[in-house]
């Protein structure tokens, strides 16, 4: 078990993560927040990078950092990731599995396995320089898997990919062992609803609610409505646009309101509706 006890962190002197509290266990976590909500920062304080996390992130009921090779406990994906671009796509997982304290000997076939997990077996002589931008998010993917960690942390993990891509990447994390506790830190509901066990929505650096997905999306319901656009214009309702659309020649709004009493209009919630009441009402 992965756990977070009262974990603040600030830049500057500005409260960035708030007295955080959280405990994970084995399966398939995702973090849902605005951008500069602190869920990156709270992926830097899990694994280290910010010294906050030395003395508040326990596995096992022990303090992560005092566990003997720690690095080999997790798994880190950044949300930026472009080091090593002089070295090879072997060259630079070899120093990854050197960094984690791998053996010579069992690291080799582990790099190969994890390329052939992420379809870049073919890639592993070229430079990472050369890597396309989907290439280059999977060559990360392939080194938070080095060692087979048990905590593995995905920082925006789909970002760049195409849609062949996005696919691939969500039946290797299905495929992962249920022995594991995956975090994973995105703005692309889809991503989340897709593959989460449980979902964590942050905001100004607290984690406000959690939930299943059916839990996050019955936080809107009785609120998601689908209305022609000339009846919206005449009531006063406060309410939040989700989308627009045109059906046989009428502009149609998806809004959220818990104001608009018109329940003829209503509408099933999805998990991108119960994020956004959540967000909205908080």
């Amino acid at each position: 078990m992965l756990e977070i006890k009262n974990l603040n962190k600030s830049f500057g002197g500005k409260a960035v993560l708030a007295d955080l509290n959280y405990s994970f266990d084995n399966g398939i976590y995702g973090i849902l927040a605005p951008n500069g909500a602190g869920k990156t920062t709270l992926l830097r304080c899990i694994t280290g990078i910010y010294k906050e996390g030395r003395k508040t992130v326990f596995y096992n009921n022990d303090l992560l950092v005092k566990i003997k090779d720690y690095n080999k406990i997790i798994g880190y994906l950044p949300q930026h990731f472009g080091l090593f671009k002089n070295l090879s796509v072997f060259d630079a997982l070899t120093l990854i599995a050197n960094f984690k304290g791998l053996d010579k000997k069992s690291s080799r076939d582990n790099i190969y396995n994890c390329l052939e997990v992420v379809n870049l077996s073919s890639e592993v002589n070229k430079k990472v320089r050369a890597l396309s931008g989907g290439m280059l998010r999977r060559l990360g993917i392939a080194c938070a898997l080095l060692g087979d960690p048990n905590v593995i942390l995905l920082d925006e993990p789909t970002a760049g990919l195409d849609p062949e891509e996005r696919i691939r990447f969500k039946n290797i994390i299905s495929s992962l062992s249920k022995d594991k506790t995956v975090i994973l830190s995105t703005h692309i509901v889809e991503d989340v609803e897709a593959l989460c066990d449980e979902i964590i929505i942050m905001k100004k650096g607290e984690i406000i609610t959690s939930g299943t997905c059916e839990q996050i999306r019955e936080s809107a319901n009785g609120k998601v409505f689908f209305v022609p656009e000339e009846i919206l214009k005449k009531g006063n309702s406060k309410y939040y646009v989700l989308s627009k659309s045109i059906m046989n020649g009428t502009n149609y709004v998806r809004i959220l309101s818990s104001e608009f009493a018109k329940p003829e209009f209503a509408v099933s919630p999805t998990v991108e509706d119960g994020y956004m009441c959540i967000i909205e009402n908080d």
